[in-house]
């Protein structure tokens, strides 16, 4: 299970491509210092505007730890997973796809190139029924699916977002005002765009096929989620 080195060609949770310190990962579970986060250009912006607080369409892409002090919603409940292998991973999915509150979810999943965030996503899909071929959305920034039982699923990769105007543009503000559930990789492309998530996935890559996962939930549908 060999993992590429870019956004789209992630077929497996691989060793090649991923190193614990990758620049990208640092959200929230590593235990690096709040402090060390500060002086980065983005992050020192946002720290600046602070009239925005609590507005459900901010959404800061700070490590989590930075959210109550911004005033953004707070962490509801939080879990740390073991995955040894991409089996384990494939088990969190297929368990996570059984509950009712998934049908209308916003999940982002947070971590470096080579994490597993599409190699779980297209466990998910698969566990919800989606049959047929599950592409990654690197190039086209979402890829929709119909699931058997009605409903519907909207993959984001914001890798690649750069234009604000194309969340209007491609009808994306459309998506997330209806029901469906919504998966966001590399949400922090599009932090200001996107709605309060229910569930943050944050995957570290560890020795061989493992992971270390940070689960958030910020809101009640996201800590139904979590039990």
């Amino acid at each position: 299970m060999v993992a590429g080195g870019q956004p789209g060609q992630q077929a497996g949770l691989g060793r090649a491509q991923v190193h614990i310190g990758h620049p990208d990962l640092g959200e929230s579970q590593l235990s690096r210092p709040v402090l060390q986060l500060l002086p980065q250009p983005r992050q020192r912006r946002l720290v600046q505007r602070r009239a925005c607080p609590g507005h459900r369409q901010c959404r800061c892409p700070f490590t989590v730890n930075l959210r109550s002090a911004l005033n953004h919603p707070a962490i509801l409940a939080s879990r740390t997973l073991h995955w040894p292998d991409e089996a384990a991973c494939a088990a969190w999915a297929t368990a996570l796809a059984t509950k009712p509150a998934l049908a209308d979810a916003l999940i982002e999943l947070h971590g470096p190139l080579g994490a597993g965030k599409t190699t779980f996503v297209r466990h998910l899909l698969r566990a919800l029924g989606v049959t047929g071929r599950i592409k990654s959305p690197t190039y086209t920034v979402m890829e929709p699916y119909a699931l058997p039982g009605g409903g519907e699923v909207a993959h984001f990769d914001f890798y690649r977002f750069t234009d604000p105007r194309e969340w209007l543009d491609a009808g994306f503000r459309d998506v997330f005002a209806r029901p469906g559930l919504k998966i966001a990789e590399w949400p922090d492309k599009a932090a200001d765009l996107l709605p309060t998530p229910d569930l943050q996935l944050h995957i570290a890559p560890g020795d061989d096929d493992q992971r270390l996962l940070s689960v958030h939930a910020f809101t009640p549908r996201g800590v139904e989620l979590l039990d």
